[in-house]
């Protein structure tokens, strides 16, 4: 069984096939994990066809594994089928509103991490793209996804053409409190964040990006506060056009943008 300490992100996949008896068997096992109400709120749209991975591929960024791996896996908040399985059965549901939304993305992430355990026993390589909440509105059209499923993960899948370095992880005192939570004092980022800002390809990485500091990469370049808000909008925006919450919390957000139908 492959250590949880030796995960590492894949990136490039060998040409190598992954049968549907594998991936649905995994797919099964993974449904075991935890869920609210054993309510299973999530949705699993698998793209294995060049076509549509290229479309997905802007919605990413372009990053070439989504073009090349051989199966891109969206995981999807989803309480469209639980909605649609109480009107079925004469109960009425009220589940459009943003607790329903974060219920159901914790459903599916969950599921998501089980999974990605699953198939690092497996053998199997997979990223974990964090651009899915980036653009999530392509994603919604080019999947076809009705009101109340939203897409909260995408995983490139496939067996390894590669084996990266691990990458670092800060140490456990650094996020672990005890009875409750204890604030930081600069001291206390010095020592947590000395083994980062030291390691030679991090100190490399500010050098290119003509910074001081590995943090002012972070904050001007990779995560600025004009993208975040940016990208907050446009996930407000789609949080809107699938019913999870109300056309009015948008006033102060869009100028001239309609999101209705």
């Amino acid at each position: 069984m492959k250590s949880i300490l030796t995960r590492r992100t894949i990136r490039k996949y060998a040409n190598r096939d992954i049968s549907d008896e594998l991936l649905e068997r995994l797919l099964t096992q993974a449904a075991r994990t935890q869920t609210m109400g054993n309510l299973q709120l999530y949705s699993v749209v698998v793209t294995r066809s060049e076509e549509m991975k290229q479309k997905l591929a802007p919605a990413h960024f372009n990053q070439p594994m989504v073009s090349e791996a051989p199966i891109i896996l969206t995981i999807c908040a989803d309480f469209n089928r639980t909605s649609f399985w109480a009107k079925c059965r004469k109960a009425e549901p009220g589940y459009n509103n943003f607790l329903s939304y974060i219920n159901a993305a914790t459903d599916a992430l969950l599921y998501t991490q089980t999974l990605c355990n699953l198939m690092d026993e497996e053998g199997l390589g997979y990223c974990y793209l964090g651009t899915t909440i980036y653009q999530p509105q392509q994603i919604i059209d080019i999947l076809k996804l009705p009101k109340l499923v939203m897409p909260v993960a995408t995983l490139t899948i496939g067996w390894p053409a590669e084996e990266p370095p691990l990458s670092d992880r800060l140490p456990l005192e650094s996020f672990v409190h005890q009875e409750t939570y204890k604030d930081y004092l600069a001291t206390d980022i010095d020592t947590y964040y000395n083994y980062k800002e030291n390691l030679e390809e991090n100190r490399n990485f500010v050098n290119i990006n003509h910074k001081e500091t590995l943090a002012q990469v972070f904050t001007d370049i990779r995560y600025t506060r004009k993208d975040n808000e940016a990208m907050s909008k446009g996930l407000l925006g789609a949080l809107v056009y699938q019913d999870f919450l109300p056309h009015t919390i948008l006033q102060g957000f869009y100028v001239g943008t309609d999101y209705t139908e």
